[in-house]
């Protein structure tokens, strides 16, 4: 019988780092099928520009894979980051992930346990809070389906280029989440601990009576933070796994 949970985040895959995909693979099958069930906490993918990228052959063996997992009988739940957040219905389905919303309680073994992405934590950096708040607007999101699908990859293209400009002339602060955003998110959901991903940083913090969880993102291997009735565990990546 298992008696743990795990919950991954950030692993930004994409047909360009095959090592990730592959890795990701073997997670699946010899990590994740034995957990009472798997929380993907956003940046599942490197971009997600509308259902129709289905067809691609990688997102067609993601979904199938993660609907092998569920059928297997371990529940996969999904909740979108700042790269995925066009996943919708047709995701779901083929994948047969449950769809969690940003944020989430859950209770985790007798612990509420509130589960975020993270990114709308890091309240410093106000010009990507108010490109979050543009590009999750319905009406945007719709307005940008619209448009042909080589069309969306080409701007997704230019913005992460963009990104890449605006970051290197940001302070790490700047990027990282706000110790007053947590401690409000903290009393508002009325919880103890908070797992996100995001910032890429993986470490376990305390703050006051509390403690945060950051998990690991995907560039050096497989990652992830396992919870059971004793506390949680942050599994580092490492080359080559």
């Amino acid at each position: 019988m298992s008696d743990h949970t795990l919950f991954i985040a950030d692993l930004h895959l994409t047909p360009e780092r095959p090592q990730i995909n592959a890795a990701f693979f073997g997670f699946l099958e010899v990590t994740a099928i034995n957990a009472d069930a798997l929380y993907i906490l956003g940046d599942f993918f490197e971009t997600w520009l509308g259902d129709d990228d289905l067809a691609d052959p990688l997102h067609t063996e993601i979904a199938s894979r993660l609907k092998h997992l569920s059928d297997s009988g371990v529940p996969v739940w999904l909740m979108h980051g700042n790269r995925d957040f066009l996943l919708a219905d047709d995701f779901f389905r083929a994948s047969g992930a449950h769809r969690l919303v940003d944020p989430s309680v859950i209770d985790l073994y007798g612990t509420p346990t509130l589960l975020m992405h993270g990114d709308s934590l890091c309240t410093d950096d106000a010009p990507y809070q108010q490109f979050r708040q543009q590009v999750r607007n319905p009406q945007w999101q719709a307005t940008f389906l619209q448009r042909p699908l080589t069309e969306r990859r080409a701007l997704a293209a230019a913005l992460r280029a963009q990104s890449e400009q605006t970051k290197a002339d940001k302070t790490p602060e700047i990027m990282d989440v706000n110790a007053s955003a947590v401690a409000q998110a903290l009393h508002d959901s009325g919880t103890q601990r908070l797992i996100h991903g995001h910032t890429h940083h993986p470490a376990r913090h305390t703050h006051d009576d509390s403690e945060r969880w950051v998990l690991p993102a995907w560039y050096a291997g497989a990652g992830w933070i396992e919870c059971s009735a004793h506390g949680c565990a942050l599994h580092l990546p490492e080359a080559g796994t």
